[in-house]
């Protein structure tokens, strides 16, 4: 059996993927463990997740705020300086305790975690790509030299300082392996990854959520459309949603709208019965009925709820607005809904371009499109001639792709790539490389903390159950944007 460890941000995003492949190795008999934050990762992964913290310190007051309406070269510049980069520092304490104590064979790190890569590198540990969106495989930036060599001076400076100096590989694109969780179909030929890139299709995999959702209040005569703008732009969205509400009552003799709202931006709706109650279903809330965050409003047309149970719930609807993150799209076009897409910032317009190139969609500009605009779009991808069309053949093509099983499957050869650990030996100086050569002869010779053990990794009481370090998370669950 090999081990498996992933690091990861804490963006939901991007551990939901993995959450499906970890399962999947563990199913295996894999020993897998995370680098991250617990609090998030026990939320997605399960309590019993195997969490080293990393960063070992995340207060709230150290995330970094993005003002609702930056936009452009300024998003990718608070992207890159005052989170990726901050944030890979912060985490390389944490994930290199993680590869010492854990001993992974292979370490997989997310693209926007990019201390997973240059620790591994810095140690002579496999490590695989996990790609939660193509937008790296398009090569955005190369009508932009400048920004790109600003952004590869930076991974530069990062590496001197938490990976090895000598190192070459771009952190983003493991030589090895890049699991990409899209299709070729969707996301068209990369222009960067190369050999390395394995298309897997979406990870989709049990999440916790709401047990509240009122399914007897969704109506089998109307069409169902789901509005979302995910998990990280829940402050720039109250225009958008406005907007989006009025488009869709105005069609309400066809359609009905469950809006995800997690801000209360829609505010509370005459109508709603004492403690949220669902008129004619006499299902109740917990979250109230009044404006502001964790508020619900809801009549016969229109469902807005902080969360919504957005894997169940997309077997039941009939068109997607949301943001273009790359989860949701995927997610929608794996169940073959279409989508009209309204991207933001960040890799957004580039999925969302996927999409239309697909004729999967129809897109809309998020900062001005009128309801108006809106309907038109719903109605296009509702009753147009094509997008569904497109999006059930994306669908099979994503489902085709393997998911966490396929993903799985090229971890699991990952291990048998001959000339590992030989950045061990070409520093064997550095106090990281004589650490972990310690473990690697204490391995050789069967000696404490040879991988199987048991006592290194086990809760009392549960003997060969790896268990988090931390507390489970206690923030309520959101699905992935």
């Amino acid at each position: 059996m090999s081990r498996f460890l992933f690091v990861v941000p804490p963006l939901v995003g991007h551990v939901n993927p993995l959450v499906g492949v970890a399962a999947e190795l563990a199913s295996r008999g894999h020993p897998v463990a995370w680098a991250g934050v617990p609090e998030l990762v026990c939320r997605l992964a399960g309590p019993d997740a195997h969490v080293f913290p990393a960063p070992v310190s995340w207060a709230e007051a150290d995330r970094p705020v993005r003002p609702a309406d930056i936009r452009g070269p300024e998003a990718l510049r608070f992207l890159w300086e005052r989170f990726l980069v901050p944030l890979a520092d912060a985490m390389a304490d944490g994930v290199r305790e993680a590869v010492l104590a854990f001993r992974p064979d292979v370490v997989v790190a997310d693209q926007q975690a990019p201390a997973g890569a240059l620790v591994a590198e810095r140690l002579g540990v496999p490590w695989a790509t996990s790609a939660t969106t193509p937008a790296e495989f398009t090569d955005a930036l190369a009508a932009m030299p400048k920004a790109a060599a600003w952004i590869d001076a930076l991974l530069r400076d990062l590496r001197q300082r938490i990976g090895d100096p000598e190192g070459t590989a771009d952190p983003r694109f493991s030589p090895r392996l890049v699991l990409a969780f899209t299709a070729p179909e969707l996301a068209g030929p990369p222009a960067r990854g190369g050999d390395a890139i394995r298309w897997v299709g979406p990870s989709l995999t049990a999440r916790p959520s709401p047990a509240d959702f009122p399914w007897e209040w969704l109506d089998p005569g109307r069409a169902t459309v789901l509005v979302t703008l995910g998990t990280a732009n829940t402050g720039a969205g109250e225009r958008f949603l406005t907007a989006c509400a009025e488009a869709l009552r105005a069609r309400a003799d066809r359609l009905q709208a469950v809006v995800v709202d997690p801000q209360g931006a829609l505010g509370a709706r005459p109508g709603a019965g004492p403690n949220g109650a669902f008129p004619g279903t006499g299902t109740g809330t917990e979250r109230g009925t009044g404006t502001g965050a964790g508020g619900v409003r809801v009549d016969g047309d229109l469902l807005a709820l902080p969360e919504v149970p957005q894997l169940a719930l997309l077997r039941r609807v009939d068109a997607v607005v949301c943001h273009a993150g790359h989860n949701t799209v995927v997610e929608a076009l794996w169940h073959g809904v279409p989508l009209v897409v309204a991207p933001i910032r960040d890799d957004q317009p580039v999925v969302a371009a996927q999409v239309c190139d697909a004729g999967a969609g129809v897109r809309v500009r998020f900062g001005r499109a009128t309801a108006a605009r809106i309907g038109e779009a719903v109605d296009a991808v509702l009753y147009g001639p094509g997008h569904r069309a497109a999006a059930r053949a994306i669908g099979s093509a994503l489902r085709a792709a393997g998911g966490a099983a396929a993903a799985a499957d090229h971890l699991e050869r990952m291990p048998e790539v001959p000339g590992d650990h030989e950045d061990v030996e070409a520093s064997e100086n550095s106090e990281d490389s004589e650490a972990y050569e310690v473990y690697e002869d204490a391995e050789a010779h069967g000696g404490p903390g040879r991988p199987g053990k048991p006592e290194q990794h086990e809760e009392p009481g549960k003997p060969g159950n790896p268990r988090n370090p931390g507390k489970p998370g206690t923030a309520e669950d959101r699905e992935a944007g």
